[in-house]
């Protein structure tokens, strides 16, 4: 026979509820909660590429969808418009490969087949024909070149050099065609998601979020093709002054700088690097000078030009660009370089728009 409360009696009487003020159950819920931040913190941590990946995949398709959207409304359908773009993408990034990679391979066999005439060259400058007496500094690279390729460890050595850049050219290709895929779904049901992401506010309110977050998104593909701006006309700069100077493969320098001077801060010091080694194989000289020019339109463009484009397109002070873009890059790397700017600028669109305006009525 089963008692009032409906449980069985063969097993006793339910007890009081446990006391929750009670010492011991406030220790274990707390022990709990720090075990599950421990245990979700470890998780992210372990999962944080993939964030990466995701967040630059978003990032992309929300810089392209302007592009998207001026072809959709010629009277494409949207998942025609997005192969159009994606297909402007991909023939740029072959262009890029087919005028950049065959310099690069046949400047590195000129590099490794006169590397001995360089050392021979290099003694005949006598601050270095002076050291190398003292310490012998050439002889020993002589020396140490002539052991590697006659006992065969260069060939290892360049094996295995080989092997660790296979490795990480395998990883990038991963990772680059693991962005493609994400920036097209993402890029092709972009109006899907932020519609199931505004359902989630409140309704009172999801038409000002709405509309917020859609000019937050604008101002995103706004400083994408503000950046792009910015690279071609440093591409076009240098494409013009590696013609003047009789630099080889300007076409392909110009492509580099394009590409570089899409990274925040570090892209052009790649770029200047790469344009200055490449214009010194011509003469000392004519390095000096490429140097210089590079330096000095890159302060013209840090100071002047991107300042400006920056302001005009996303109404963002020239200081906030060039802090934000310094604070992105030291907390997150190439990723918060990316993403400081249009974070910048949607965190004033907030202010103007939500924090001021609420001030002002306080």
């Amino acid at each position: 026979m089963a008692s009032k409360s409906g449980a069985d009696p063969s097993f006793g009487e339910p007890g009081a509820p446990f006391n929750q003020s009670h010492p011991f159950y406030f220790g274990f819920i707390a022990a709990l909660g720090a075990l599950s931040a421990i245990v979700l913190m470890r998780a992210l941590a372990s999962v944080s590429q993939v964030f990466v990946l995701l967040v630059v995949a978003m990032f992309l398709a929300m810089g392209l969808n302007p592009a998207v959207e001026a072809i959709r409304r010629r009277g494409l359908k949207r998942s025609n418009a997005v192969a159009v773009v994606f297909a402007c993408v991909i023939g740029f990034a072959i262009l890029f490969g087919y005028l950049v990679i065959p310099p690069i391979v046949s400047q590195s066999n000129q590099l490794i087949a006169s590397s001995p005439e360089l050392l021979n060259n290099l003694t005949k400058n006598p601050t270095i024909a002076h050291l190398n007496e003292q310490y012998g500094v050439i002889d020993t690279l002589q020396s140490k070149l002539q052991l590697w390729i006659k006992d065969g460890k260069f060939v290892l050595t360049a094996f295995g050099g080989i092997v660790g850049v296979g490795k990480s050219v395998l990883s990038g290709a991963f990772s680059a065609l693991t962005i493609i895929v994400l920036t097209l779904y993402f890029l092709t049901s972009l109006p899907q998601i932020t519609k199931i992401a505004y359902r989630l506010a409140p309704a009172s309110r999801r038409e000002r979020i709405a509309n917020i977050s859609d000019a937050i998104i604008a101002r995103i593909g706004t400083f994408v093709g503000s950046q792009v701006s910015i690279s071609a006309l440093a591409a076009v700069v240098m494409f013009v002054v590696g013609e003047i100077l009789r630099i080889p493969y300007a076409t392909s320098i110009a492509m580099v700088v394009f590409v570089a001077a899409l990274i925040p801060l570090v892209g052009h010091f790649i770029a200047g690097s790469i344009f200055t080694i490449v214009a010194t194989a011509q003469t000392p000289t004519t390095g000096l000078v490429a140097f210089i020019i590079y330096v000095l339109y890159v302060q013209i463009e840090n100071y002047i030009i991107a300042p400006r484009i920056m302001k005009r397109s996303l109404s963002i002070p020239g200081i906030v660009t060039i802090v934000s873009a310094l604070i992105g890059t030291s907390l997150l790397g190439l990723v918060g370089g990316l993403l400081a700017v249009p974070v910048a600028a949607a965190v004033i669109l907030i202010l103007e728009e939500v924090v001021f305006p609420r001030a002002e009525k306080s």
